[in-house]
């Protein structure tokens, strides 16, 4: 299934859920798009797709600056994986089609 379109996320971080949204494009194993969250509009970079699976980086700098290096899985219209938060650990995220 394409990963391609926008999906309405939730990101359980230790300050609590965080919601968003991600606009993701796929475009032979590469992929781009951005991701809109409470702390702003940040661009997806290092996007990789392979089948169902993705990887991206994006970097926010609220609260603080950090890097977000992701890894999801699609499942028809359902997205769900982790996210590294820098030296906080990992979270989990899901996430609907939109």
């Amino acid at each position: 299934m394409s990963a391609d379109g926008s999906w309405t996320t939730t990101i359980n971080t230790p300050m609590g859920a965080q919601t968003g949204t991600l606009v993701l494009t796929t475009n032979s194993g590469e992929l781009s798009g951005t991701m809109q969250s409470p702390q702003g509009e940040m661009a997806i970079t290092d996007g990789k797709v392979d089948g169902d699976n993705l990887s991206w980086t994006t970097s926010i700098t609220s609260p603080m600056p950090m890097n977000l290096e992701f890894s999801a899985t699609v499942a028809g219209d359902e997205i769900t994986g982790s996210v590294k938060l820098g030296a906080f650990g990992n979270a989990d995220f899901k996430g609907t089609r939109a």
